[in-house]
């Protein structure tokens, strides 16, 4: 079992960032717009979907908006994660 404590901020962040970049690069290949999507997902305004797809202001994506996403542009939830590696830390648990 790993520890958390060795879940730097910045990887969280990493991870954010490389969330929102993939959310961003399907959605352009799927040619929808930033509008259209956040009103299909039942979103106010583009300003905070437009934050978190640009990981302004540490904003990012809930589960829910990837989830709700993952439908709407029609493709399986596990593209939004490809590049993410987990390390292996269990050297540091020594």
């Amino acid at each position: 079992m790993k520890s958390l404590s060795l879940v730097k901020d910045e990887d969280i962040n990493n991870f954010y960032k490389l969330v929102s970049q993939n959310v961003k690069r399907i959605r352009n290949e799927k040619n929808k717009p930033q509008l259209d999507l956040v009103l299909e997902m039942g979103l106010k305004s583009t300003a905070f979907y437009s934050r978190c797809e640009n990981f302004k202001d540490n904003h990012h994506f809930n589960m829910e908006h990837i989830f709700k996403i993952a439908i709407i542009l029609n493709v399986d939830i596990k593209d939004f994660f490809q590049g993410i590696e987990i390390k292996d830390n269990s050297k540091e648990l020594s």
